[in-house]
């Protein structure tokens, strides 16, 4: 599977991109706003690539990772996790710091976006942040989703304080 923007390319998410996910994935300040990032050690990160070739293999996955490429370069990733019986899909994205303000999340997750709710029958697809990820924000209204919730108890794994989370979705 790939997917072609007229500035991207994606592609399944795997250990060949090992190097380059370590270098957003471990990166503090990458990751300052994410729940389960930045990842501890390249051990961690490994794991996590052999998972997610895994679930690309599967007739039914719990989640997909693309890897987002620019001119063959990897740069950052979307995914998405299917809940609620693969009724919905959670979508999430990251891009490598010194690629931030150029479109890409949004390029990338709209593609994907797309490709999940033609492959997968996908109509409700959700996404959270930090609400005050105002970027991620951003990528989530110029998808064309809502805010339907905000709430207290968001734990970013890089602080010890408590954010509040914004959630957003659309119908399509």
């Amino acid at each position: 599977m790939k997917l072609h923007t007229e500035r991207l390319t994606l592609a399944p998410l795997c250990t060949d991109h090992f190097e380059t996910t370590c270098l957003y994935s471990m990166d503090p300040e990458n990751t300052k706003m994410m729940c389960f990032l930045p990842c501890d050690d390249r051990n961690e990160v490994m794991d996590y690539l052999i998972k997610s070739d895994r679930q690309w293999k599967m007739d039914v996955p719990e989640y997909l990772d693309v890897a987002v490429l620019l001119d063959g370069e990897h740069i950052g990733a979307v995914s998405i996790e299917f809940l609620e019986d693969h009724s919905v899909g959670e979508l999430g994205w990251i891009i490598r710091k010194d690629h931030w303000g150029k479109g890409y999340a949004l390029e990338s997750a709209k593609v994907f976006m797309d490709y999940c709710a033609k492959r997968f029958h996908i109509r409700h697809f959700i996404a959270h942040c930090d609400s005050e990820n105002n970027a991620s924000m951003r990528v989530m209204e110029k998808l064309g989703m809502n805010i339907a919730k905000r709430y207290q108890g968001r734990k970013n794994r890089n602080s010890e304080e408590i954010s509040e989370e914004s959630l957003y979705e659309i119908f399509m």
